[in-house]
């Protein structure tokens, strides 16, 4: 499964360098020099590197240096010599295989892509449908819970509300407080 880790933006400067939104909590990770990203499958850039040369976004980008501006990531990939190959990488997501993750140490600490598709059931073992996605709100991350009927509930991802992960078990436990699936 490929983890989304950032989506490239607009060229910094004229030697290839772009800025990167990043989409990790380990960007110095995933962004160090010599790490291969993926690309998104199938993208396509809005802009070519010039006119009537027909220009298709890598597979894979190699790393060649990052370093933080202002609050922003810059990196600079290997073969972008320029400001025009490096604006038709623009809006380019890249990611990285979930195989290539290593677990979290911590035993309470999950990877979102551990958690989806997982069973979502009672602590009396009704299930309530699956996880759907993560969001990652302010406040708490928030659980997105299919239903069966087709619709979705959000449910905080708390210990109160979240007693127990088992990903073994392929399950999450959830003890919603009364209402909050009718939300």
């Amino acid at each position: 499964m490929l983890l989304i880790v950032g989506r490239i933006g607009k060229p910094h400067g004229i030697r290839g360098e772009v800025t990167v939104e990043v989409r990790t909590d380990e960007p110095e990770a995933r962004f160090a020099p010599g790490s291969v990203l993926v690309t998104e499958p199938g993208a396509t850039p809005p802009a070519a590197p010039g006119p009537g040369v027909p220009f298709r976004v890598p597979a894979e980008l190699t790393v060649e240096s990052a370093r933080w501006h202002q609050g922003r990531m810059l990196v600079a990939f290997e073969g972008v010599l320029d400001r025009d190959v490096a604006e038709a990488l623009r809006g380019t997501l890249v990611g990285v295989d979930s195989a290539d993750v290593a677990p979290p140490e911590d035993p309470e600490e999950f990877h979102d892509h551990q958690l989806v598709g997982l069973a979502v059931v009672t602590p009396a073992g009704e299930r309530l449908g699956e996880v759907a996605r993560i969001d990652h709100a302010p406040a708490s991350d928030l659980l997105v819970l299919r239903r069966p009927e087709g619709k979705t509930a959000l449910i905080p991802f708390v210990k109160a509300i979240v007693p127990e992960v088992d990903l073994v078990g392929g399950r999450v436990v959830v003890d919603p407080p009364s209402g909050l699936l009718d939300l």
